[in-house]
């Protein structure tokens, strides 16, 4: 399904709304497992990030300002003046910025495995640039990564896949055929690297700009990381978080980096709690 707002999205379920982000490489299909578990209670909307997926990819501005206020024109476009938020990865960041940008949309907030870009570029050390040397590389100018990226994207994207999952079986052929066909346009490695440009570049500034100003997210937070079964952060993602909002838990879950797929049922069952609050 594809809206005025250039999103292509799935809804499923009925009750008050919480919407589902993914993160890099994925689409909307990572939160398969989770949103079963969430229709009998929530309308669960998952929609393809701009420049990822089935949503447009002829795009320039992949802020994560730009990203949140389509998701905030889906949920008008829906009738949704307010609804939980709940983002991995790439999504947690557009959550974040979706809870600062626009506190009185946001009833609830959760991010799976992610810091604010300002905390994570302050965090970097020799180990985790070592570890995410993804972030420097899709972030060099154009057309090198898209160059480089064109000639092993599958292999690309499961390098990240396999290497950052724990969980034997959790990302399936089905997904992995679709995160490979989702990314093998070059105008969807352009959107993807873009992405990581503006996470190294004009999202920094916002974050900045919210923390200078003593923005804070108004709504109550929930923070999920991989540990131990995956590579424990070099930071407290709580005690981040708490800089950031006032209401803030959060755990570690036994898997990788890819929660909504290795552990669905505990981030279902931790969302769920999130919604009670």
């Amino acid at each position: 399904m594809t809206t005025a707002v250039d999103l292509h999205f799935e809804v499923d379920g009925s009750g008050p709304p919480v919407f589902l982000l993914h993160g890099f490489p994925e689409t909307h299909i990572c939160w398969d497992q989770v949103v079963e578990r969430l229709v009998s209670t929530h309308t669960v909307v998952r929609p393809d990030l701009r420049g990822y997926g089935d949503s447009p990819l002829a795009v320039t501005d992949l802020s994560k300002r730009a990203m949140a206020a389509d998701v905030l024109a889906l949920a008008a476009q829906l009738g949704f003046e307010q609804f939980a938020v709940v983002g991995h990865d790439r999504g947690g960041l557009v959550a974040q910025r979706l809870a600062l940008d626009h506190p009185d949309a946001v009833s609830h907030l959760a991010v799976l495995d992610i810091v604010p870009v300002l905390d994570m570029w302050e965090s970097v050390n020799a180990d985790l640039a070592v570890a995410a040397w993804h972030l420097f590389f899709m972030a060099q100018p154009p057309p090198l990564p898209e160059q480089l990226l064109g000639g092993a994207i599958d292999e690309f994207v499961d390098h990240f896949l396999d290497g950052w999952s724990t969980v034997p079986g959790a990302i399936t052929s089905v997904a992995r055929d679709a995160y490979h066909s989702a990314l093998r346009r070059p105008e969807a490695i352009h959107a993807v690297c873009e992405d990581y440009r503006a996470g190294a570049t004009v999202d920094i500034d916002h974050d900045r700009a919210d923390r200078e100003a003593m923005v804070r997210i108004a709504a109550p937070m929930l923070v999920l990381w991989q540990e131990p079964g995956g590579t424990p952060p070099p930071f407290d993602p709580v005690e981040i978080w708490s800089r950031w909002a006032g209401s803030v838990e959060g755990y570690g879950l036994d898997c990788g980096h890819f929660l909504p797929e290795e552990r669905p049922a505990e981030v279902a069952e931790a969302v769920t709690g999130l919604l009670k609050r």
